[in-house]
């Protein structure tokens, strides 16, 4: 589909008030193949028609995203996300517990499917996600297709939990932000691949791995490890700030930045705890928008506290490490 804006990006983009005006508004940018910035429960997506190569192809270009990478289609509901994947007992069981919310289904493509293939890098899979958000919701709803709406960042930078985010990473690049305040979660979504008897985690995020476990009643596997980019958020740099990472710092060196947790540095206007009672669900909500605060400070480096592995932890650990590692050529 032809966007009424034409190959070119627009010179501006707005940002309107998230209420029944900005989503009808952002419902006709959808349909004439522009892209639209929205909040979920998780981050802020950016957002196309999943069924349009050429929306879609708007999209990597905005970001500068690998174009093996695929993305997730959005949907309203598990019945939308039928017509477009083939479940297993485990994937529906899945659903069924955890949509909407923080989980994204890596499924084999259904008979029939309308998202198009450069939304799926080209597998015969399809990663879906029924957002919990009613934003997300009545804007998926009003476009009346799936929605390919990965994080709103440039591609391996810090995802965005606020509108300012959004437009600071793409000032005059995409058609429209939809500004719905701060999304509550912080962290994307945990992707699970259901493409084999035993379900793997691909990428920890915002539903805790034995809280899947629980509902499977058996372990999750862990990624292969080899083969073509499954999921969103697999690269080894992803997430990264300008500003390097130093992790489970017991103390901060000189001229750093100090991104705390439950209070092991020295306060100072260069620390931001992540949660000082140590609550993982706060520390998760708060990453992203720490990150993004200390890194526009411009420090060389950032000392990142220890932070444990359980439920959470899990999700944030795996963020940080990312952020840490050494940075793509791409």
């Amino acid at each position: 589909m032809k966007s009424e804006y034409g190959p070119a990006i627009l010179t501006s983009a707005r940002k309107i008030a998230a209420d029944a005006p900005g989503i009808a508004e952002a419902a006709r940018i959808l349909h004439h193949g522009g892209l639209v910035a929205f909040p979920t429960e998780t981050v802020y997506g950016l957002a196309a028609d999943a069924t349009s190569d050429a929306a879609v192809a708007r999209i990597y270009a905005a970001k500068a995203r690998p174009k093996f990478n695929p993305l997730i289609a959005h949907v309203t509901c598990l019945e939308a996300a039928l017509e477009q994947g083939l479940f297993s007992a485990g994937a529906l069981r899945l659903a069924e517990a955890f949509w909407p919310g923080p989980l994204s289904l890596v499924v084999p493509l259904a008979p029939g499917a309308t998202v198009c293939a450069t939304s799926r890098a080209g597998q015969q899979n399809i990663a879906l996600r029924v957002p919990a958000h009613r934003v997300a919701l009545a804007v998926i709803s009003a476009a009346g297709r799936p929605l390919a709406a990965p994080s709103a960042n440039r591609s391996g930078r810090v995802s965005p939990v606020t509108a300012a985010h959004v437009a600071r990473d793409f000032a005059g690049e995409i058609d429209l932000i939809l500004d719905g305040g701060r999304c509550p979660v912080g962290l994307e979504s945990t992707i699970i691949a259901c493409l084999e008897e035993q379900p793997r985690l691909l990428r920890p995020g915002g539903i805790a791995r034995t809280d899947i476990e629980a509902v499977l009643g058996h372990a999750l596997g862990e990624p292969a490890g080899v083969g073509p980019v499954r999921s969103p958020g697999m690269s080894q740099s992803h997430y990264a700030p300008r500003a390097k990472l130093r992790l489970a710092a017991a103390t901060r060196d000189k001229g750093e930045a100090g991104l705390d947790f439950g209070g092991i540095f020295a306060k100072d206007e260069n620390v931001m705890d992540l949660s000082p009672g140590r609550d993982l669900a706060e520390a998760a909500a708060n990453l992203f928008i720490f990150l993004r605060e200390l890194d526009a400070r411009k420090p060389a480096c950032i000392a990142v506290a220890p932070i444990p592995y359980e439920r959470l932890g899990e999700a944030i650990n795996d963020r940080l490490a990312r952020a840490a590692a050494p940075r793509d050529a791409s």
